[in-house]
């Protein structure tokens, strides 16, 4: 797989009014859910590709309520410094499961509350 680091690049650019970044922030919702397959199989995910997808509306639907034109520019940046990096490979496998933390190993328990239950888990 030949990487292009400048395939994904765009241009910075600020909104000049609502209609528009709404546009952008559309535009940026489609790459992400069809570039899913492609991510799955890049990283080999043991998730299903709706999985990926619905925790990419997760992603957009947390910062919905941002009321600022700024504050959204700044957010399509930094969604599409993401995009390109997942698509380019700059990220490892860990990287891309961060989230999806419920899916991921144990989820929050990272670590067994007493010695006794990590010895029967097998842990030392």
């Amino acid at each position: 797989m030949a990487i292009t680091p400048t395939q994904f690049a765009k241009k910075t650019t600020q909104s000049a009014n609502w209609s528009d970044a709404k546009r952008r922030v559309l535009s940026s919702y489609r790459e992400w859910i069809r570039a899913a397959p492609e991510i799955q199989t890049m990283y080999n995910m043991p998730l299903p590709i709706s999985a990926i997808r619905t925790r990419v509306r997760q992603e957009f639907e947390r910062n919905r309520f941002a009321a600022k034109l700024p504050v959204v520019d700044v957010l399509l940046f930094k969604s599409h410094a993401e995009y390109q990096e997942m698509m380019n490979f700059w990220k490892q496998t860990t990287h891309v499961m961060s989230y999806f933390k419920e899916e991921n190993f144990r989820g929050d328990k990272r670590l067994p509350s007493s010695f006794m239950e990590g010895f029967m888990e097998g842990r030392n």
